[in-house]
């Protein structure tokens, strides 16, 4: 056994120790769901007594006319909104810093994130800097005292679950190195799945968000740090995604299929809150934070590569999640997850890789993993392995 081996194995005896006796959060907020759930939780914000309600979004849902679907909701309050969609993908430290200008040249005293994870991610470091003082940048490497700002979403893919999460990933400015920042009081308020705000979602981002839902659902069902329902939430989540994907991404109109995977999503989302994902996330937080790599592609890309580390460490694990979608072995299982990205299109290389960027992928990965609860510790030589795979041919 390497010392790194050693020092992995003492962090997590440490880790389960500690989340015996203070156990994380679970998701416990309030949740509306199906047709127009938006519009009750416009409601129910109204009810709370709020004012002046920061929207956090992006400008094609705004064009969409997405963003003025869930304002219908806010018709009959007493509420005021106030729009800020300057969230792109990624998001940066300056993009939320941006919106938090507009929280507190509003007065707002209370936000709704309505887009993907992007938005609820960029949504979420904003609370923070509307109840607390400093950078925002420095909330990556320190907790912050004050809670954050009520904080609702409405998400409008089914993949990163960040409704149902208690943390939030960040892209630094300079180098675009993702930060991660966590806290249980970064969990949302409230939130809506509503199916009618996904019908129109292109395939290609069903396709994508799915996977990483599914990838969420896995790494916490494998993970080593098995706690609460995490393997319940998961295991369910795997199932309708098996299940519901293909149909989702064929005809994006089926409301009942978008619904499905809505709550897989989010089902994802609560296992993940619970144990955290692992090292699909360390390799895909690098190709999205060096290339502009969708995460939920990235994640799909990775994942098959992976789960075969995995395979001696997570066999057991791996045989039950095969035996729930109708295969027989791990290995049957793990050529399922190829198949079903096969199937919505996912590409099986990156053409944006390049090999002079190996060594600073691997380096960020490896030490990005090694805080996971993966049940392989991942080394430099492994992952080199993946990226030479994911080489376009």
């Amino acid at each position: 056994m390497t010392w790194m081996q050693i020092k992995h194995n003492l962090l997590f005896a440490f880790a389960r120790v500690f989340l015996t006796i203070k156990p994380r959060r679970s998701a416990t907020y309030q949740v509306f769901g199906g047709d127009n759930s938006s519009h009750q939780l416009g409601a129910y914000i109204g009810r709370q007594g709020f004012k002046k309600l920061l929207i956090v979004t992006d400008k094609p849902l705004v064009d969409l006319g997405i963003v003025q679907q869930v304002l219908a909701g806010l018709e009959n309050t007493a509420v005021e909104s106030f729009v800020f969609d300057g969230v792109l993908p990624d998001p940066t430290f300056l993009v939320c810093e941006q919106g938090l200008a507009v929280y507190h040249d509003n007065q707002c005293d209370s936000i709704l994130a309505i887009g993907g994870g992007s938005s609820i991610d960029a949504a979420k470091l904003i609370a923070i800097g509307a109840t607390n003082s400093g950078d925002l940048l420095s909330f990556a490497a320190k907790k912050f005292k004050e809670d954050p700002a009520p904080l609702f979403a409405i998400p409008t893919t089914s993949g990163t679950g960040s409704e149902a999460t208690a943390g939030a990933v960040i892209s630094n400015d300079g180098d675009h190195k993702k930060s991660i920042i966590s806290d249980d009081r970064m969990l949302p308020k409230a939130s809506a799945l509503d199916p009618l705000l996904l019908t129109g979602l292109p395939a290609h981002i069903t396709a994508a968000t799915g996977m990483d839902a599914l990838t969420h659902a896995i790494e916490a069902y494998i993970s080593e740090l098995n706690f609460g329902d995490c393997r319940e939430k998961g295991a369910a989540a795997i199932k309708i995604i098996f299940e519901q994907l293909p149909a989702a991404y064929e005809n994006g109109a089926d409301k009942g299929v978008r619904d499905a995977m809505s709550n897989a999503a989010y089902m994802a989302g609560q296992a993940i809150n619970q144990v955290n994902v692992g090292n699909v996330h360390a390799i895909a937080h690098q190709l999205g934070a060096i290339y502009g790599i969708p995460h939920g592609l990235a994640n799909a890309m990775v994942l098959p590569h992976v789960l075969k580390l995995s395979l001696t460490a997570a066999r057991t694990e791996l045989t039950e999640i095969a035996q729930m979608v109708g295969c027989n072995t791990a290995e049957e299982f793990i050529a399922a997850v190829t198949t079903l990205s096969e199937r919505v299109g996912i590409p099986a290389t990156a053409e944006k890789l390049n090999t002079k960027d190996f060594d600073l992928i691997v380096e960020r990965a490896v030490a990005e993993g090694f805080g996971y609860g993966s049940p392989h510790l991942m080394t430099a030589e492994e992952c080199h392995g993946i990226l030479n795979k994911l080489l376009p041919q």
